[in-house]
């Protein structure tokens, strides 16, 4: 994917309220058929308490079933999801991508038919038993059991490995990440949607990307403006003009979405972005569902 002036029609927009300081970036045209519906929770408020587009905490939600990490996965599910959702995986274990999950768990303790199944390399495992459900921080659900039974399972994955959750195919790959961390290509029977996770420059993910037939989205992070790139570099994180060097390495004929835009920076990232022209790039909008 070059970084070349769009000259794409306006492409048609996805569900939800449009939010005109995003849509700076020109967009290329959106996959004429659709099977994965995708949101990012909001998980920021304005000073009038309505949901913000900027983001502290990042959880997916796939199919209104299936998280996709569970930064505010406690805070920002609606109903119908709070119902549906049994399965969370996680890229790694840092606060924002895990902060709603103890609580989740929680909120749904006495009602859980079923437990809440937790996906993730055993490292991250591993971190969540030793620092989070550890007693000392919040209850060891692992331990825990209600009328029904367990409320926790997890279910480690192996990298380059494929998993299934739900009518999902996941397939994790290991990014570069200043710890342990995982990107996912996901997939269900008619499409595939490749999630970076946070990281810095890679080229594993690219080469299975590059791989992967049906690619209808790319979810790439972008955490710091060019001017903080020595923080970007020691923190493992992308910034607009590393984004154009990663996506040198995209074969992947589809649109790319930049997530993980760190909230005081946001802004600036996104004129930054605008500014390259880039190809069938924008920002990904909180709370809108995509159709992919």
């Amino acid at each position: 994917m070059r970084p070349t002036k769009s000259t794409a029609a306006e492409p048609k927009r996805a569900q939800g309220n449009n939010d005109e300081s995003d849509n700076v970036i020109e967009v290329g045209k959106w996959p004429s058929e659709t099977s994965v519906k995708f949101q990012l929770l909001p998980s920021t408020f304005e000073e009038n308490g309505a949901a913000s587009s900027r983001q502290h905490l990042t959880c997916f939600v796939v199919d209104d079933c299936v998280a996709f990490d569970a930064g505010s996965l406690a805070m920002a599910t609606n109903k119908h999801q709070k119902e549906k959702i049994r399965d969370i995986v996680l890229t790694h274990a840092h606060l924002d991508h895990i902060a709603g999950l103890p609580l989740f768990i929680d909120d749904l303790f006495a009602t859980l038919a079923r437990p809440v199944k937790v996906y993730a390399s055993q490292t991250v495992i591993d971190v969540l038993e030793r620092d989070v459900f550890n007693w000392s921080v919040y209850p060891r659900f692992s331990e825990l059991t209600n009328e029904n039974g367990p409320v926790l399972r997890y279910i480690p994955f192996v990298n380059c490995t494929p998993f299934e959750v739900r009518h999902l195919t996941v397939k994790p790959i290991e990014v570069n990440h200043k710890v342990p961390s995982s990107g996912f290509i996901i997939s269900d029977n008619a499409t595939s949607i490749a999630l970076s996770g946070d990281t810095a420059s890679m080229d594993p993910f690219w080469t299975i990307v590059n791989q992967t037939p049906n690619i209808s989205a790319v979810l790439l992070e972008c955490a710091f403006p060019d001017e903080l790139a020595d923080l970007a570099d020691l923190s493992h994180h992308l910034t607009p003009r590393r984004v154009v060097a990663e996506l040198e390495k995209c074969r992947a004929d589809c649109s790319v979405y930049i997530v993980n835009l760190k909230p005081m920076y946001r802004e600036q990232i996104i004129r930054q972005l605008a500014h390259l022209r880039l190809d069938n790039l924008e920002i990904l909008q909180v709370r809108r569902v995509y159709d992919w």
